[in-house]
């Protein structure tokens, strides 16, 4: 099943920055998508950038300098790595994050909050191991220790939610709003309202940040594809429209 993407970029996977993607404790499974970790160490050397596409899900960054919950994006973000350092991502599961939350998903769209918002005053404190922790194991152990002290129930709008975006990962055809009202038989109306308040953004902004998802995948495959086409191939009418929602230049090979 497709997710949407975040970080792209040289300064992935390289020798002197290791990325990982870990799994986190069985009962955060309905919550949290996986832990995404990264090491670099960039002494002496030039800082490298690392750019995330836009996503509909919510993360909490566990990062030196760069803690805190983000929510959905519509444009894309970018992190320069210097010096050396390690850290931890919670990518969430896009509709379950408004259990966090005392209003809708909406709300953080395009911005972030302190993680103490969310998780109480432990979480700067769990940020603070995840610095200083010698292995992977022992980040993925800090972030599971602080998730696990409240895990929120799911309603079932919630898990509704969850399911439709599902559906979207899963049925690459489904292009317009329409079709995906069609596919799960809930009205443009019904989804609208249900995704500004789970999910954080627009139904239709969702289908396409999975279009972005393939788009950036496709071009990792080959550098000298054709964007026109695969513009085309993705349902965009023009290729101006395509490489506007990217926000940058087709992204290099990399994407993770």
């Amino acid at each position: 099943m497709r997710i949407t993407r975040g970080a792209t970029g040289e300064a992935l996977g390289t020798a002197n920055v290791a990325v990982a993607r870990k799994l986190p404790a069985a009962e955060l499974r309905e919550f949290v998508e996986y832990y995404w970790l990264v090491r670099w160490n960039l002494r002496g050397q030039e800082p490298q950038a690392q750019h995330a596409l836009p996503t509909i899900a919510v993360y909490a960054s566990f990062f030196a300098g760069n803690t805190g919950v983000v929510g959905p994006s519509h444009g894309t973000l970018s992190h320069l790595l210097t010096g050396s350092g390690q850290g931890l991502a919670v990518r969430f599961r896009p509709g379950t994050f408004r259990a966090y939350l005392p209003g809708p998903v909406s709300e953080l769209a395009d911005h972030a909050i302190p993680l103490s918002a969310v998780f109480g005053d432990e979480a700067e404190g769990t940020a603070a191991e995840v610095q200083r922790a010698g292995t992977d194991e022992e980040m993925v152990t800090a972030v599971d220790r602080l998730l696990r002290r409240s895990v929120p129930p799911l309603t079932r709008q919630a898990r509704r939610a969850v399911r439709i975006v599902e559906t979207i990962a899963g049925t690459p055809s489904i292009t317009r709003v329409d079709q995906l009202s069609a596919a799960t038989r809930v009205t443009v109306r019904t989804l609208q309202r249900l995704f500004s308040e789970h999910v954080g953004t627009s139904p239709k902004w969702a289908i396409r940040a999975y279009r972005l998802t393939d788009a950036a995948r496709r071009a990792a495959m080959d550098e000298n594809r054709d964007f026109g086409l695969l513009a085309a191939e993705l349902g965009y009418t023009d290729q101006a429209h395509f490489v506007g929602d990217f926000g940058f230049s087709p992204p290099a090979p990399g994407t993770r």
